[in-house]
């Protein structure tokens, strides 16, 4: 699993994002991809300054978002911002996520920069989203995986943000499925949307079924929430709004909140 660069060992994992501007391709698209490049270089050395364990890179100026397959321009910025981001923080351990829920794309760019780590929108079953019905794959995830990048992780939500499960589906019996079925690595528990508060209530009931399994919170930590979320069973925190600029999504990592929020994180492991 992923492993803690810091001196505390009991401390949760932390984990920032490096939020991509709209890529080459992207209706949004303003910024040349070397100015891109520079940005997750950049972002990718703060969070490690600040004493993270390891960032995730994503497209997340790509909406609207394609639901599953992502076109090859996509791809290949995105393999080349992933590179750059090792480049900024050799020391951390890179992940990546291709929004919505290209997984197969993912795991081709982990194969190709070395990421340690994906992350899976939708492993299994079918959640509803504002892009429509987003199914997960990992029948074929899992097999491409086995000779693609077999050392690669994958962290897969539960019940992600931005979407609803179907009718009937409880958050214990997805975790349940996602877990002991589709064969993820690490579970991830969010709130409804970026940013988002993560409820105690929710960890605790995905950690209930899933005891042994990592457990991300990903979205809504700050640094006053810490220590409930760590009691609640989270062994992992994914860290995206907060820690930028002015606490929005998107704006590129701020120094400052990033290492408060890294202090605050061996604080309370500590007390």
């Amino acid at each position: 699993m992923l492993e803690s660069t810091g001196t505390s060992p009991h401390r949760p994992l932390l984990v920032g994002m490096v939020h991509l501007p709209p890529l080459p391709g992207a209706p949004r698209n303003e910024l040349p991809i070397e100015a891109i490049l520079e940005r997750a270089h950049g972002d990718a050395a703060t969070l490690a300054a600040a004493g993270f364990d390891g960032l995730i890179v994503e497209n997340y100026g790509d909406a609207p978002f394609y639901p599953d397959t992502v076109p090859s321009e996509t791809i290949a910025c995105l393999t080349r911002a992933v590179a750059a981001a090792r480049l900024g923080a050799p020391q951390l351990q890179v992940g990546v996520n291709v929004l919505r829920n290209d997984a197969r794309a993912a795991l081709g760019i982990a194969a190709a920069t070395g990421a340690r780590f994906v992350r899976v929108n939708v492993l299994a079953g079918t959640m509803w989203t504002d892009q429509g019905p987003v199914t997960g794959r990992a029948h074929e995830l899992l097999r491409v995986r086995r000779t693609l990048a077999p050392q690669c992780l994958i962290l897969a939500d539960v019940q992600v943000k931005h979407a609803v499960p179907v009718p009937g589906r409880a958050l214990r019996d997805d975790a349940h499925d996602v877990w002991t079925r589709a064969g993820a690595d690490a579970l991830i528990v969010s709130g409804s949307a970026t940013g988002g508060r993560t409820a105690v209530a929710d960890l605790e009931e995905v950690r209930s079924v899933a005891p042994e399994a990592p457990l991300f919170v990903g979205s809504g930590a700050t640094p006053e929430r810490i220590r409930s979320l760590i009691d609640a069973g989270a062994t992992g925190l994914i860290v995206g709004s907060w820690v930028q600029r002015g606490g929005r999504a998107g704006t590129g990592v701020d120094p400052e909140r990033a290492r408060r929020l890294a202090d605050a994180v061996v604080h309370e492991a500590e007390s």
